[in-house]
């Protein structure tokens, strides 16, 4: 029993870390795809600034879900594949 729990919470820490470096590989696509001049309304090059730095916040403080949901949404904005 103690082994499975064990291997159970490796499995959760190496989870979170996969996502923490997932994050920085999101933005950087994200600011690939800003640098090349994007036909966007000045709303939607708002909102993906908005969304991108949002994204980074959250990576920050360790919410790395939130993080990629929310890179996800400039992503789409931008028509970056996954």
């Amino acid at each position: 029993m103690k082994k499975s729990l064990i291997a159970g919470l490796i499995a959760m820490a190496l989870s979170g870390a996969a996502l923490a470096f997932h994050c920085p590989a999101e933005m950087k696509k994200i600011d690939e795809a800003l640098s090349k001049n994007p036909q966007l309304s000045a709303e939607q090059m708002a909102e993906v600034k908005k969304l991108r730095a949002e994204g980074e916040s959250l990576h920050s403080a360790g919410k790395h879900q939130e993080s990629l949901d929310t890179l996800e949404k400039a992503k789409k904005i931008l028509k970056i594949e996954s």
